[in-house]
């Protein structure tokens, strides 16, 4: 379903990014990147927190590390990583799929400024074998993402 939901998402909002499928798992980021022939950092990765009552997803750089204090300072409180249930109940994606396109649940989406220093990003696609290639700025405004500095850069 998850899959279909993000082919979906990009049909109706952005017709010219087509859905990319590997054969390859791109579960994780260095998986991502062997499968899409792409720097680590290129991989946009999709981080699904729960800060107090809230659920937010923030998309980072493949190789930049959540900032904890950041992201309190920012969102007034501790941010805690979803269980694997929650993700899959939550996004409607499932864990190595996550990304911030076709969600089963409308959900605030933040982009971390770490993506800005790429003129392309691979973000997953709602699987495990399935991403896209966008600029950074095209996934924010499709997204209607904030742009947010919760990451420290891991080149």
């Amino acid at each position: 379903m998850s899959l279909e939901s993000v082919r979906a998402f990009f049909a109706e909002r952005a017709p010219d990014i087509a859905v990319i499928e590997s054969p390859l798992s791109s579960a994780t980021v260095a998986l991502a990147a062997e499968a899409y022939g792409v720097e680590p950092a290129r991989i946009a990765k999709t981080l699904s927190l729960r800060i107090g009552e809230r659920v937010v997803l923030i998309v980072a750089s493949g190789t930049s590390r959540m900032d904890n204090k950041k992201v309190k300072a920012h969102f007034g409180g501790k941010p805690k990583m979803l269980g694997l249930e929650d993700v899959a109940e939550i996004t409607g994606h499932e864990v190595g799929g996550v990304c911030p396109f076709g969600l089963k649940t409308p959900l605030p989406v933040y982009c971390d400024l770490s993506l800005q220093a790429f003129d392309e990003v691979v973000p997953a696609a709602g699987s495990t074998h399935s991403a896209v290639r966008i600029a950074p700025s095209r996934m924010a405004e499709l997204t209607a993402a904030e742009w947010v500095d919760v990451c420290q850069d891991g080149r």
